[in-house]
C-alpha cells in the first residue's frame, strides 16, 4: 500500500537512517531499502543521498517529504472518521436555539444527524437568546445556539457563523420606492420589533440608538413569523435576519432597504458552560455544525 511506503520514506528522512527507521517500524533494513527503491522507480527520480553516516533528501525527496506528511495526516483523519461511522453512537443531545437559528438553520442539520446516527436522542428547545443562555447556565441544555450578545460571563462563547441583518418594508411602504435610504429617511418610522431578550431585538435597539433614530411608534411580536406578517401587512419597518426572509423576497412579498454605505452583520454563537460535559454525540454535533458553516 502506498501509505506504508510513504510512512517508511518519511521515517527514513526524519531519522536520517535506514537502520533506525527499520527499528522504529519493526521491519527489516532490506525491507526499508525495497520501499525506497520502489518509490524512486515509480517516480523516476533519486529521492535520497546515502552516505556511511546519514541520509539526506534530494530536492525531489524534500518535495515528496512535505506532501507525504500531509497525505499521512489526511489518511489518519479519514481512518478516524471511518472508525467513528463503524461504531454506534448513542446517548442524548439537548440543544437550545434562539428562534432564527432554531427555525432556519437547525432543522436541516438535525435531519442529517438523525440519518447518520439514529440512536442519538435529540431534544430541542427554541426560545429567545436570553432564555437559552439561562438554560445553559443552569445546565438544563448541553449546547446553546444563539444570535447576538450573551451577558453571562461564566459561559464559553464561540462564533460559528455571521448573519446579515436587513431592513424590510411592505411593497407599498413609501420607503420601498427609494433605491437607498439614509438616516434621515428612517426618522419617525413605525417599527416592528421582537420581544425583549431576543437577539434580533437587541440588534434592532442598537441600530436605532447608533443612528440616533426617532421612533414614531413600535409594535412587539414574540416570533419571527409575527414580525414578517406585520411588515407584509404594512404595519411598519423591521430589521430581520436575511435567513428568515429569503422566500418572501424571492416571492416579492417584501422589499429590502439598502442603507447608504452600511451593511449590518451579527455573530451566531455556540454557548456552553465553562466546564461542559462531553459525549460522542456532542462532539459529532459540534463537528457538523462547524463544518457546515465554513
Amino acid at each position: 500500500m502506498i501509505v506504508d511506503t510513504l510512512k517508511v520514506f518519511v521515517t527514513v528522512i526524519e531519522q536520517k537512517s535506514f537502520s533506525r527507521a527499520a527499528d522504529i517500524l519493526y521491519i527489516s533494513q532490506p525491507s526499508v531499502s525495497l520501499h525506497i527503491r520502489n518509490l524512486e522507480n515509480e517516480l523516476g527520480t533519486k529521492l535520497l543521498h546515502r552516505s556511511s553516516k546519514h541520509v539526506e533528501p534530494t530536492q525531489s525527496g524534500d518535495i515528496l517529504y512535505q506532501h507525504a506528511k500531509n497525505i499521512l495526516l489526511l489518511y489518519e483523519e479519514a481512518k478516524q472518521k471511518i472508525n467513528l461511522l463503524k461504531n454506534e453512537v448513542t446517548g442524548s443531545l439537548k440543544i437550545g436555539a434562539s428562534f432564527t437559528i432554531g427555525e432556519y438553520i437547525l432543522p436541516a442539520l438535525l435531519a442529517e444527524l438523525a440519518v447518520q446516527y439514529p440512536k442519538v436522542d435529540i431534544e430541542v428547545t427554541i426560545d429567545n437568546t436570553e432564555e437559552i443562555a439561562q438554560k445553559i447556565h443552569s445546565n438544563h441544555l448541553d449546547i446553546g445556539l444563539v444570535e447576538g450578545n450573551v451577558s453571562h460571563v461564566d459561559l464559553n462563547i464561540q462564533t460559528f457563523a455571521k448573519d446579515e441583518m436587513i431592513l424590510v418594508v411592505s411593497n407599498n411602504h413609501p420607503l420601498a420606492r427609494l433605491p437607498v435610504v439614509t438616516t434621515e429617511d428612517l426618522q419617525d418610522q413605525v417599527w416592528i420589533l421582537r420581544e425583549s431578550g431576543s437577539g434580533t431585538r437587541a440588534f434592532s435597539d442598537l441600530l436605532i440608538e447608533d443612528l440616533g433614530l426617532r421612533v414614531k411608534r413600535s409594535f412587539v411580536f414574540g416570533s419571527n413569523e409575527g414580525v414578517k406578517q406585520a411588515v407584509i401587512a404594512g404595519l411598519g419597518i423591521a430589521l430581520v435576519s436575511c435567513l428568515i426572509i429569503r422566500k418572501e423576497l424571492d416571492a416579492e412579498e417584501l422589499t429590502a432597504l439598502r442603507i447608504k454605505e452600511k451593511r449590518l452583520f451579527r455573530s451566531l454563537s455556540i454557548i456552553r458552560p465553562k466546564e461542559p460535559t462531553t459525549s460522542k454525540a456532542i462532539e459529532i454535533f459540534m463537528e457538523k455544525l462547524l463544518s457546515s458553516e465554513k
